[in-house]
Parts: C-alpha cells; sequence; structure tokens
C-alpha cells in the first residue's frame, strides 16, 4: 500500500490563496538525492510569483511550493555517500520547490550535493530561513567582478526594503564586508532593529527627503552599490544616490515596475544595473558562497533573523504575514 504525506498542493496558477492542504504520495530518491523529513520550511516572494504564473518555471501539477527547509534525512538514494540517515541538514538552492516539489510537505527528495549542515550555534528554524536569502544577497553584492568578489572596503551600500529577507541578508554580509550600510524602511521599529543589526544608518523612503538626509549623512561619498529588493518609483531615486561607476544589483520589484525610467541618468557616472538569479547557482558554487556566508557570519557573532514561526496548518497565514512586510524570514513548523 503506497504510504501518503501531508502536502500543500497547487493545482493551478490561481494564487496562495488557492494551496490546498491534502495528501501527496511519499516521493522516494533516486540516483544521488537524498529523502528528508521535513522540519522547518521557509517561505520565499518567489513561491508566490511562481503560484501566479509570474515565474520561469511550469512544474507538473500539482505542485508542492517551498526552496528552503530543514529536515532529518530518513533514506539516501544510489550513489549517495557522504550523507547518511538520521543526519539533520537544510538545503541550498536547488530545483526544489521549483521544478520538482518543494519543502511545504511533511517529506521531500532533494540533491544530496544540495545539503548543508545547520552551523553551530544556529537553531533548525534560523536554518530553514536563510540559504535562499543569503545566497541571493552575496550575488548581488559580489556579481560585478569576476571572479565575484566584495565591493572595496568602506565603500558605500544602500539597501532597499531592508527588513526583508535579501534586506537583512545584504545589510548583515554588508556589515562583514566592512561596508557602509544605509538602509531604507519604512517602519521605525524595523529601522531600529536594522541599525542593532549593524546599519550604519537607515531612513524612511516615504519621507521626501530622504535623499537629502542621506546625502548630508554620507558627506562627500557616494553611494557605491545598491541592492534594490523594491523597483517601483523609489528606483529612480536610488539611482540618482550613486557615485561614478556606481551599481544596482536588482534582487525583487515588490513596488512594482518602474515609471518614466530615464536612462540618461546612467550615462555621465557609468552607472551599471544588473539583475540577481540565484538558478545560476550550481550546487558547487553554492556550497562554496555558504562556506564563505556561514565563515562571515560567525565571526561577526550575527545569525539569521527569523521574523515569525507558523504551524503547518497556517501556511497561508503565513504568505499574508509575508505580503505584509515581515522583519527576516518567514518560517514554518512542518515536523
Amino acid at each position: 500500500m503506497m504510504e501518503c504525506m501531508r502536502a500543500w498542493l497547487m493545482h493551478s496558477y490561481d494564487g496562495i490563496d488557492r494551496l490546498q492542504l491534502g495528501e501527496a504520495p511519499d516521493p522516494v530518491p533516486g540516483e544521488g538525492e537524498v529523502l528528508l523529513q521535513v522540519r522547518f520550511a521557509a517561505i520565499n516572494p518567489a513561491d508566490a510569483f511562481l503560484a501566479r504564473a509570474m515565474y520561469p518555471a511550469k512544474p507538473k501539477m500539482p505542485h508542492i511550493l517551498g526552496r528552503d527547509g530543514v529536515g532529518e534525512v530518513v533514506e539516501v538514494g544510489e550513489g549517495v555517500e557522504n550523507v547518511r540517515p538520521g543526519q539533520v541538514a537544510g538545503l541550498l538552492r536547488c530545483d526544489v520547490g521549483v521544478t520538482i516539489r518543494g519543502t511545504l510537505a511533511e517529506k521531500v527528495v532533494a540533491p544530496a550535493a544540495s545539503l548543508a549542515p545547520v552551523p553551530g550555534g544556529w537553531s533548525e528554524e534560523e536554518m530553514a530561513g536563510a540559504p535562499l536569502t543569503f545566497l541571493t544577497a552575496w550575488q548581488a553584492l559580489t556579481q560585478w567582478s569576476d571572479p565575484p568578489s566584495p565591493p572595496g572596503e568602506g565603500s558605500v551600500l544602500l539597501v532597499t526594503g531592508a527588513s526583508g529577507g535579501v534586506g537583512v541578508a545584504s545589510v548583515l554580509l554588508g556589515k562583514s564586508m566592512g561596508l557602509t550600510v544605509v538602509g531604507l524602511s519604512r517602519s521605525a521599529v524595523k529601522a531600529d532593529r536594522l541599525r542593532e543589526l549593524g546599519a550604519d544608518m537607515v531612513f524612511d523612503p516615504a519621507d521626501p527627503g530622504w535623499r537629502e538626509k542621506a546625502g548630508g549623512a554620507l558627506g562627500k561619498r557616494k553611494v557605491d552599490l545598491v541592492v534594490d529588493n523594491v523597483g517601483g518609483p523609489l528606483f529612480s531615486q536610488v539611482v540618482a544616490m550613486l557615485g561614478y561607476r556606481g551599481r544596482v544589483s536588482v534582487v525583487g520589484r515588490s513596488a512594482g515596475p518602474v515609471p518614466d525610467f530615464n536612462t540618461a541618468t546612467l550615462f555621465f557616472k557609468r552607472n551599471r544595473i544588473g539583475g540577481v538569479a540565484v538558478g545560476d547557482y550550481t550546487p558547487e558554487s553554492s556550497q562554496a558562497a555558504w562556506e564563505k556566508i556561514v565563515a562571515r557570519l560567525a565571526a561577526a557573532g550575527k545569525r539569521p533573523v527569523v521574523d515569525q514561526v507558523f504551524p503547518f496548518e497556517k501556511t497561508i497565514e503565513a504568505f499574508h504575514r509575508l505580503d505584509e512586510g515581515p522583519m527576516g524570514k518567514v518560517v514554518i513548523r512542518v515536523g
């Protein structure tokens, strides 16, 4: 008799609110794969985009969302040598939750090459929410050189949507790189928390004078790199903050399209804009980047930030919390 697990099933591209808690057959690991009993999963804006057909992947239905998670290895497939049942591990970026079924289920199959142990001192909830956002932030910070490397120490980093998952990761990693970090957040409470995490200054982008205040605080310095999670009307304002050869790493577009962008604003300072895509990571490159990320956080005495942990049955409420704008990551207790 086929064994089944509970899972949040996506039957259409009609959005998160149409997900259904039901049963699906237990997955079976193939060659090079492992079966995890999921303990915690984490959600990302990209999950909601996929659920509305706003993402390139078109997985077979019914699909299961969820790209991040931590679980116990319960079975290994053929050819897996360095992982054994009983180990607890988290997932680095892979096709889980994208083209294959994800972590919003009691069990998930994942490539053994994409597993990573829970770093010392971290909780399982912190590990569940960290990989995708920190790997995204790492790419955003390092993609402008070959081989990839952080901006020069003392450079100015501006992070929009700084209290979100990638925003917090960018603040923490930016400080670990010796950057002067300027965050943008509409919440005074979140602004205080960002300063506690290491942001040198935080401004409210709803304040019409935020650019003048930021410029006054920076003195003669200009912004060298922007990690933009927002897009929308704010985009042109952050481009105006750039100095000569300033760069913008585009991560998200929570505020929608950029209206009436004037490309001439890029000309005379030789500014550049580049997209960020974690899909470019291979298992090998994600492991290498993750090792650097964990080492930097350990040296700085920092850990990922979890906003709230929801029970499995309230996964849709967790997505609504994501829409509200959390401080850090939204995590789901599965097991």
